[in-house]
């Protein structure tokens, strides 16, 4: 007779069952991703050229078009567009396929064309000065803050929930520490001699921190609308321990057309691209 191991494993918590995934797809992208933030020219360019084709194809295989990824070309032209024309020309080009999809595909279609491509188009202001890399490295920084702090306070306190009929594990309390630890960042990114955020100072960084990463939450509350009203758990599988790109990058592509305004606004009405 086969003796009994002397203690048995200790089960895992479900709070933290998707934390060694999630922390391993972070070492392998986070890396990758400040990279070409810091780098930016043509590392920052070609990223966002990958992110907006696959953002294309997940929305063409959610909203059902045959071969998605012709919508992922599609998102493809938005970001040439925005390369050769500029911003501007970027949104004029996004306007234009937008109305062109939403006719050949239906309107669900369509809006996943503004959807995955606005934020591409203004997150280019990363190749401007003054101040494109610091403005794009504290969008960066205060989205990423949001959900690390969303997802410990959430799981370490718990409480009542967010908002339960679009998205059951979210919690009150991860919220209000995603919008701290986000602003906390943020205003400690903007102190550091030389990174001049937004042309303003570490208190108003930290007021700025602290409106993205509310908008950020809400382009999450978004995507996970989208998802249940679709019926799926997942956009897609692109990321392990987070899905699709869209579950990935839901908040950023609400804060980066904050972010884009935001500049506009603090720099005297000269949009940060000019």
């Amino acid at each position: 007779m086969r003796a009994l191991p002397d203690a048995l494993p200790k089960p895992v918590d479900p709070r933290w069952s998707d934390l060694r995934t999630r922390l391993a797809s972070a070492l392998v992208l986070g890396p990758l991703a400040v990279f070409c933030v810091w780098y930016g020219g043509w590392a920052w360019v070609a990223l966002l050229l990958v992110a907006m084709a696959g953002l294309g194809g997940e929305w063409g295989r959610l909203a059902g078009v045959g071969h998605p990824y012709r919508l992922g070309f599609i998102l493809g032209l938005v970001w040439l567009g925005a390369v050769l024309l500029g911003p501007l020309g970027g949104l004029v080009c996004l306007g234009v396929l937008w109305a062109g999809v939403g006719l050949s595909w239906g309107g669900f279609a369509g809006y996943g064309v503004p959807y995955a491509g606005l934020a591409g188009v203004v997150v280019l202001m990363r190749g401007e000065e003054p101040g494109g890399l610091a403005d794009t490295a504290f969008l960066v920084l205060v989205v990423w803050g949001t959900d690390i702090g969303a997802y410990l306070a959430g799981r370490l306190i718990g409480g009542p929930k967010l908002a339960p009929r679009i998205s059951p594990g979210k919690t009150l309390a991860g919220s209000a520490g995603g919008l701290l630890f986000a602003a906390a960042i943020g205003a400690v990114f903007a102190a550091i001699p030389g990174n001049m955020v937004l042309g303003t100072g570490w208190k108003a960084a930290f007021m700025a921190g602290m409106l993205l990463s509310f908008v950020a939450q809400g382009g999450d509350l978004l995507e996970s609308a989208i998802k249940r009203k679709l019926g799926v758990k997942d956009s897609g599988r692109t990321i392990p321990g987070h899905g699709g790109l869209f579950d990935r990058l839901d908040g950023f592509l609400a804060a980066a057309p904050v972010m884009a305004l935001l500049a506009l606004c603090v720099q005297g009405g000269v949009a940060p691209w000019r």
